[in-house]
């Protein structure tokens, strides 16, 4: 079968690499799309601020009959921790959907290593995201049979084959996490929550109505706990409070809890509404209609008393780790989750890099449910892989 590869720029062209991923699985029971204007606005360089030190684009892989069958992205951010590594710069591919066909893979591959090729890049990582690793990021290679939350694709099983056949390697794994709300915790976590108060620690849930001091107070521990890790860029204080006001129309202020001590923000286990339990009922499109969707299955969410929650993001500050401060946030959190309804909750991916995280998520009893990966490709065969770095 002959492949032809075309660049996304035409509305016909926008409108077929918006609606594939839909087409190709939409069939499947535990399929839940991500909506169109979160997929639109991360190319679009208005709204996505990699943009302005960056480069995006897009193809579409046709068969005979002129019918997308395949789509791809490729991006650059040269500020990003990866692009500027003087050993290996590293471009970005994501966004990959396609028919099982290798030939019509490797077209679309073939075209994303060509392009950064040509910037400089020794190597691509991938499917990643334009963006942060909070959403969009990695290829599903384990745990198809469940619904996937929002933020994150569901693939097919054959895509894996794709990716490593042409010569992509695994750099880390992404695990997710389940545990029922009501699974008792050690009575460790109890006892530490007892304890840390007398040194100067209070837990607190975050409060809906004070968004300022929301986002600095996430802006502060996200800079200290995670900006230190590979790949992960310092977070100015207006991306932290565009995260908080796009947040608001969903959150649930019982689920974001801070740690503080001497009123220094030093922890939070940020958790949300898992949102594809809402979304699964809208559509792709948050238009009119999709919005009047939208605040109906909101409104019946609300009222479930079976609601599964997403554990968005964790981080503790470096000089307060190993105190059990992780330990005190769960517990005193997890009573209010269970008094608002929620039975079951999933934690945002966990790198296999992150070996702290993954013992953390072990001591609350979690399980891993899906597994994701991040592969490399080297676009130089003889150069020795190494995988991403473990944290220590």
């Amino acid at each position: 079968m002959q492949f032809q590869l075309t660049e996304v720029s035409t509305p016909a062209l926008h409108a077929a690499f918006l609606a594939l991923p839909q087409r190709l699985h939409g069939a499947n029971p535990v399929y839940i799309g991500p909506l169109d204007n979160e997929i639109e606005s991360v190319f679009d360089p208005a709204k996505n601020l990699n943009y302005a030190t960056g480069e995006a684009i897009r193809w579409l892989v046709l068969d005979a009959q002129g019918q997308a069958v395949g789509r791809v992205a490729a991006f650059l951010n040269r500020e990003s921790v990866d692009a500027k590594n003087p050993d290996l710069p590293t471009g970005g591919l994501g966004f990959f959907e396609c028919i099982d066909s290798q030939p019509a893979a490797a077209v679309l591959f073939d075209a994303a290593h060509s392009w950064l090729l040509a910037r400089g890049m020794a190597a691509m990582d991938g499917p990643i995201n334009f963006g942060e690793r909070d959403r969009f990021w990695g290829l599903l290679i384990d745990g198809f049979e469940w619904e996937p939350n929002y933020g994150m694709f569901w693939h097919p099983p054959y895509y894996k084959a794709l990716f490593e056949t042409y010569g992509f390697q695994l750099y880390f794994k992404q695990y997710t996490c389940y545990r029922p709300v009501k699974m008792p915790l050690h009575a460790a976590f109890a006892q530490r929550l007892a304890e840390l108060p007398a040194q100067g620690y209070r837990f607190a849930h975050a409060r809906k109505a004070d968004a300022a001091k929301m986002a600095l107070d996430f802006q502060h521990v996200y800079n200290l706990a995670w900006a230190r890790h590979t790949g992960v860029a310092d977070m100015p204080l207006a991306k932290a409070q565009a995260i908080v006001k796009e947040m608001q129309p969903v959150l649930d202020e019982r689920l974001l809890w801070f740690a503080y001590h001497h009123d220094e923000p030093v922890a939070f286990f940020i958790t949300l509404p898992e949102l594809n339990q809402i979304f699964r009922h809208v559509g792709r499109r948050l238009n009119f209609a999709g919005k009047l969707r939208f605040v109906l299955a909101r409104w019946r969410y609300n009222r479930r008393t079976d609601k599964k929650c997403l554990g968005l993001i964790y981080g503790v500050v470096p000089d307060h780790q190993g105190k059990g401060v992780e330990m005190a946030l769960n517990a005193a959190g997890r009573q209010r989750m269970e008094d608002a309804g929620y039975t079951d909750c999933e934690m945002n991916w966990v790198g296999d890099f992150n070996p702290r995280m993954m013992v953390l998520m072990r001591s609350i009893g979690a399980k891993i449910r899906k597994t994701h990966a991040t592969y490399r490709l080297q676009f130089d065969p003889n150069r020795p892989f190494e995988r991403s770095p473990i944290i220590r």
